[in-house]
């Protein structure tokens, strides 16, 4: 098993990729604390791991909150002794808002969930990696972070932003044992859309101007194969980089 006796916190892992992540992390032998802000969904996954003969932690997180990420940490530390794998999952997206019509409301929304909750997580796990001169954080970024419309203004800021959060901590700390990179999935079938409502017409309209370029939508479980590959020891010389994840589309 590529994560046996690691202790791994997935955030966002109630559905989608998080999910998918959290349940290969387990079955390849990591003790997962399992996050995420829909209560049933985190229970719904805890039991799925822990029926397969995982072990799982189940913990409700808003990572938009401060106290919230504290507390996952702090978690995963009380029961099981330490972390050695960070990976921040939880997103949402911004119905397209084209940046004539973003609000502060919306902007302080993405950002405070995609970018603020990443970097505190990161912040939090970071004493813990130092003192033991090892860890491993990895970030879902989105292709929407290389790009320029792959969603509305705020979404594609906040994620840009998470990539070159992902850069300088990589580089910062590679001395210290510790290794950050990011993931960039293209069209992944999940419940992020549930996310959206009432999109911009106009912005959707440019977002997707590109789509018929791409060659297929990906699964979860394909985005998790590649965190178990940047959370493992296989990606040991894999340091501050983003990995595409897009069944070919951005190569066009």
């Amino acid at each position: 098993m590529k994560l046996e006796n690691k202790v791994a916190v997935v955030t966002g892992a109630g559905s989608g990729m998080g999910k998918a992540i959290a349940l290969l992390y387990a079955i390849e032998g990591a003790k997962v604390v399992v996050a995420d802000i829909n209560e049933e969904s985190v229970k719904a996954v805890t039991d799925e791991i822990v029926q397969a003969g995982g072990e799982a932690t189940p913990i409700v997180t808003n990572v938009a909150l401060e106290a919230d990420v504290q507390k996952m940490i702090d978690t995963a530390v009380e029961k099981y002794g330490t972390l050695d794998i960070l990976v921040n999952n939880a997103g949402i997206m911004d119905n397209f808002i084209p940046a004539k019509e973003v609000t502060d409301e919306l902007w302080e929304r993405l950002f405070a969930v995609n970018t603020t909750g990443t970097m505190r997580a990161i912040r939090k796990a970071l004493p813990i990696f130092l003192e033991k001169k090892s860890g491993v954080i990895i970030n879902n970024a989105s292709i929407g972070g290389l790009y320029g419309s792959r969603a509305g203004a705020a979404y594609t800021a906040s994620k840009h932003a998470v990539i070159g959060l992902t850069k300088n901590v990589g580089f910062q700390y590679a001395m210290e044992g510790i290794r950050c990179n990011a993931i960039a999935p293209g069209g992944v079938n999940t419940n992020i859309g549930t996310t959206m409502d009432n999109p911009s017409k106009f912005g959707m309209e440019r977002a997707m101007s590109g789509a018929q370029n791409n060659p297929r939508s990906g699964e979860s479980e394909e985005i998790a194969s590649v965190a178990l590959f940047l959370g493992s020891d296989d990606s040991s010389f894999v340091n501050g980089q983003v990995i595409t994840a897009d069944g070919g589309w951005t190569a066009y």
